[in-house]
Order: C-alpha cells, then sequence, then structure tokens
C-alpha cells in the first residue's frame, strides 16, 4: 500500500485550521511537511491522521464547558444557525466547525432547553450504520464502504 501525502491546503481543510496554521506548527516541529520531487510542500496522511487526533483532544471547545459521560462518543460543540418549530416537532440546524448538522427533536425538548438561534449546544451522534466513501480522487475511482 502506497503512503498518501495531502498538500498543505488540504490538510488545512480537512482538519479545519488555515494554511498559516499548518505551517507555523510545522515550523513549531508539530508536524511536518516534506517537499516532493514536483515541488509541492505535502503532509504524510498518517502524520496527518496523528495531528488531526491530537486537535481533536486538546480542541478549545472544552473551554466552552467539558460534557459529563456518556455512552455516545461523537459529539460536537456548536451553535444553533436556524431552528423551525410547529406543533410536535423542531428542525435544529447546528453549525459544528465546518460541519453543518440537523436534527430533528420534539417540540418539547426544544422548547425544555430553550434552543433559539445563537445557543451554544452539544450534537450527540450515534448510529448504527456509518457509510464511508472514498473520493474519486482517491482511487482514481469511486468506491464506498458501509460498517
Amino acid at each position: 500500500m502506497t503512503s498518501r501525502t495531502y498538500r498543505v491546503s488540504d490538510a488545512a481543510a480537512l482538519i479545519g485550521v488555515s494554511d498559516d496554521t499548518i505551517r507555523r506548527w510545522a515550523a513549531a516541529g508539530r508536524v511536518r511537511i516534506d517537499t516532493g520531487a514536483d515541488g509541492v510542500k505535502a503532509i504524510d496522511g498518517a502524520e496527518l491522521a496523528s495531528l488531526a487526533r491530537d486537535v481533536a483532544t486538546t480542541h478549545r471547545a472544552d473551554e466552552l464547558g467539558g460534557l459529563p459521560p456518556a455512552s455516545a462518543r461523537n459529539r460536537l460543540h456548536g451553535i444553533v444557525t436556524a431552528i423551525v418549530r410547529d406543533t410536535v416537532m423542531a428542525q435544529v440546524d447546528v453549525q459544528a466547525g465546518p460541519f453543518r448538522l440537523v436534527s430533528l427533536i420534539s417540540r418539547e425538548a426544544a422548547d425544555e432547553l430553550d434552543l433559539d438561534v445563537g445557543s451554544l449546544v452539544v450534537a450527540s451522534v450515534k448510529a448504527t450504520n456509518l457509510g464511508i466513501e472514498a473520493p474519486a480522487s482517491a482511487f482514481g475511482k469511486e468506491s464506498s464502504t458501509h460498517a
């Protein structure tokens, strides 16, 4: 299996930081940027994965308030960007970093949580099925796997 590399701009987008942040981290020794034979600066995929895990565990969202223990491991701090209530249900749009999440919850729950645009929330994701897709550019063809 060949080692994958990511251009600095792609690496930055994948972990939600700026290109300049990646360059500063490289200057500080937090990540290594290599220059390929073609002159393109890139980061090794395995090293980027390690950096992504590190960034996720030290994310500033933790400063917004610790989370109590829960069985759901996929928890994202975010802000409510839209909410539509009807008599029974509420559609809540949350922006969690670069990710938009949409949840349908009961109107009663939305009211009890006092949710409104601008509310700080934690979105918990727990599912029995998660699909993983590899973009066509990654392998030269479309590919997907479901677990």
